[in-house]
């Protein structure tokens, strides 16, 4: 890096570090402190109340405090990753750091704790005073030997976890890494050589671990600044050290690598040349995590063995060993069940969890924010990624399971599935919603013909289908291209397992073009331009097949216009009772869920159009297990402008008032009457909804679709839909900005025959 781009680096970490304001963290109230009541029940008197509770039964504090999802991270600055001994103060971002990536991957609250204290005894009777705040202890970038004793002290004396990160969370990522690097290999732990360098607190931990995972000890050569740990050796030696020590008249680490299979480096750059990875077994394994600069740079090392399996500490090379994919999910199975440890079990569990995610398809939330790597399982893919959203749901889980095993579970699990799926729905912000429209259409099977089936969401999501339900994927597309990028992309499925529509060459062909110009020819289209079309128009095509029956329901709209999608979905799939009523939108808010319409169907729609749309809607809204409470939105309120939106609302819900309907409606009214009760009932007291609206029906698609883009661009918004109201589930159309995920829950909405939902 260049000194210029070095100052820019510089300077723009230190104005995130300072700006909007200073540091990365701050505390926000959970509860509401609006009034003198809620003073009362916040603190005197009410509070004496929860006080008392857990007097009687200590246990009570993680059900009326925070700290049951309470960790602290606690240093005293003496060995801070690449910075050295720069005391507890300095070392405070890095530890807000920490407590950030705690919330963000996993949810748990975190308190950075820097302590000025040098005396590893004195520093462990600090830490065990902690323990009635905490429901954890994160043990932070504390020198070795130092860091052995605390923690040692810690957990003889403390009934909650201590982790030392630097540590365990090391050695687990390696543990993880070194499983699929075997694997890839073709070798086993009970076989290989190891040769490491490094005895500091994670170089030992990552030893011990290799160790539970079958490492022989005497095939375990440890080297430092002076050479092979030996029997003997009294150099700067520690009783971790000595574990190691080798009966052996060698001392170099040139001498010891002769032949070794794994390379495990946490030492310094340049430590290992590449005449030494010369010397190693076939297919070497060259762990080189220090950092900045590994012990040997993955470009000269393949210079030597173009066959090894490398990975770093770094963000920049394929197979980052990053803590991060461990400490937050490590943490969140021990605080959900209560544990009173993290034992051997549970870092194992983390281990297996860790590998076998990586060995599963690439997710495609993963995938979209690593865009450009490759994510299929082999040689520069061993460990996920730390934006994989799978890992809390998959690692906290196993986790958890160990340590109920295990008797260290103070508050066992009912259902562990029913956890896991509670922590996907945690970062999958849709899954918990979208749990009854899932149940539903597992109770059949449809076929589902995606129109634009070459593109990367619709195959991530073709996959998914094929994982986690019932309908049958087809897709439209040329198979040699679907093959290749179902390869790139690292997918399990591949062309032969898939129905594939090639456009170019299918033997339905003459069917599909015969068929669709029957229902066009009297609107102009020619034989030669059905035959065009069946070529060229894979929504036409997609049309065509759930006209003839060889699919249920088609999905299309990834790339162009809406409207130019409809067109043809209405021309070909439209009847007397099937037509296009308007397209709903769920969004998924931090309050709850929003359901808006019509979004993309009717420009200017009519009064009819808008009741249409209502009804609809409340149909739709209960597929969800949500009881529809639906507002007609406009610039007029209950009569007190006479605009056209206003008009048409007004004559909406007239059309709504002639029959008896299944659902609370109101209108015409302001977003803000929509949303606050309080209000509405204030400038309209007899309306006839009560509560917040859930259903925000609009006089026009421009503001119906700026509410719902302004949601999800600046409000936190996730769409799921839009959902095409009117035709029976034949069809839906998403937009260009749909992920894989989102065609996912599309795909499932259109799994669930009509029939279920009226």
């Amino acid at each position: 890096m260049d000194d210029a781009s070095h100052d820019g680096l510089k300077q723009a970490a230190l104005n995130y570090h300072e700006y909007p304001k200073p540091g990365k963290l701050e505390i926000r109230a959970t509860k509401p402190l609006a009034n003198s009541r809620d003073l009362a029940r916040a603190y005197s008197p009410g509070v004496a109340e929860a006080c008392l509770e857990i007097k009687a039964d200590p246990a009570n504090a993680s059900k009326y405090t925070g700290r049951g999802n309470l960790v602290a991270v606690v240093t005293n600055g003496s060995a801070v990753l690449g910075l050295g001994n720069i005391g507890g103060l300095a070392s405070k971002p890095v530890m807000e750091g920490k407590a950030v990536l705690f919330k963000k991957f996993a949810n748990i609250d975190c308190f950075d704790i820097e302590l000025n204290e040098s005396d590893p005894e004195k520093l462990a009777d600090i830490v065990c005073a902690l323990e009635p705040t905490f429901g954890a202890i994160n043990l932070e970038d504390i020198k070795a030997p130092d860091c052995f004793i605390v923690e040692k002290r810690c957990r003889e004396r403390m009934n909650i976890p201590v982790f030392h990160d630097d540590q365990h969370g090391t050695a687990i990522v390696v543990g993880a890494a070194a499983t699929n690097a075997l694997r890839v290999a073709g070798k086993s732990f009970s076989d290989i050589k190891v040769v490491s360098t490094g005895g500091g607190a994670a170089g030992i931990a990552c030893l011990n671990m290799l160790l539970k995972l079958g490492v022989k000890r005497e095939n375990v050569w440890l080297c430092d600044l002076n050479g092979l740990i030996y029997k003997g050796r009294e150099t700067d030696m520690t009783p971790q050290k000595a574990d190691y020590a080798q009966a052996s008249d060698l001392r170099e680490l040139s001498d010891v690598i002769e032949g070794a299979d794994l390379f495990l480096g946490l030492s310094g750059p340049n430590v290992l040349t590449p005449k030494m990875v010369g010397k190693m077994a076939r297919q070497p394994i060259i762990f080189a995590l220090a950092n900045p600069n590994p012990e040997i740079m993955p470009d000269e090392a393949r210079k030597i063995a173009p066959d090894a399996i490398i990975a770093t500490g770094r963000s920049d090379f394929p197979n980052q060993v990053n803590n991060v994919l461990c400490f937050p999910f490590i943490f969140r199975g021990a605080l959900d069940v209560g544990a009173t440890e993290i034992n051997d079990q549970m870092q194992l569990a983390c281990i297996a969890g860790i590998a076998e995610l990586a060995r599963a398809t690439t997710s495609a939330e993963a995938a979209a924010a690593y865009q450009g790597e490759q994510m299929t399982f082999g040689t520069d893919y061993l460990i996920p990624k730390p934006f994989d959203p799978r890992l809390i749901g998959v690692v906290a889980s196993a986790v958890a399971q160990a340590a109920m095993e295990t008797g260290v579970a103070t508050k066992p699990l009912e259902d562990i599935e029913a956890y896991k799926s509670q922590l996907d729905g945690s970062v999958f912000k849709s899954a918990l919603l979208m749990r009854p429209v899932f149940e539903a259409a597992a109770t059949a099977n449809r076929r589902i013909v995606f129109a634009e089936g070459e593109d990367e969401r619709v195959l991530r999501a073709a996959q998914a289908m094929m994982e986690e339900h019932t309908d049958t994927p087809i897709l439209i597309g040329r198979p040699e291209v679907i093959e290749t990028r179902c390869k790139r992309l690292g997918l399990s499925v591949c062309a032969a397992d898939l129905e594939i529509v090639n456009p170019e060459n299918d033997p339905r062909y003459r069917d599909y073009w015969g068929t669709y110009h029957t229902l066009m020819a009297r609107r102009g289209v020619t034989p030669d331009l059905a035959r065009a079309i069946m070529r060229t128009n894979t929504t036409a095509i997609g049309a065509v097949m759930v006209h003839r029956g060889d699919a249920d329901s088609l999905i299309c709209g990834t790339f162009g216009q809406y409207l130019w999608h409809l067109n043809y979905v209405s021309q070909l799939l439209g009847t007397d009772t099937l037509r296009p009523v308007g397209a709903l939108s769920l969004m998924i808010l931090e309050d709850g869920p929003l359901f808006i319409a019509d979004t993309q169907v009717h420009p200017e729609p009519t009064p009819n159009q808008i009741a249409q749309a209502a009804i609809g809607a409340a149909r739709h809204v209960r597929r969800f297990g949500i009881d529809p409470k639906i507002a007609l939105c406009s610039h007029s309120q209950f009569g007190n402008l006479d605009c056209d939106t206003g008009r048409r609302m007004r004559a909406a819900m007239e059309i709504l008032d002639n029959a008896a309907r299944d659902f609370s409606y109101e209108g015409e009214m302001h977003i803000d009457s929509a949303l606050d009760p309080e209000l509405r009932s204030r400038i309209f007291p007899d309306a006839h909804m009560d509560g917040v609206a859930n259903v925000l029906i609009f006089a026009n698609a421009d503001a119906a679709s700026g509410v719902r883009n302004i949601l999800k661009m600046r409000g936190g918004g996730l769409e799921v839909g839009p959902i095409l109201m009117g035709m029976g589930n034949q069809a839906h159309i998403v937009t260009p900005s749909i992920t894989a995920r989102g065609l996912l829950n599309i795909s499932a909405l259109a799994g669930t025959p009509v029939a279920h939902y009226g």
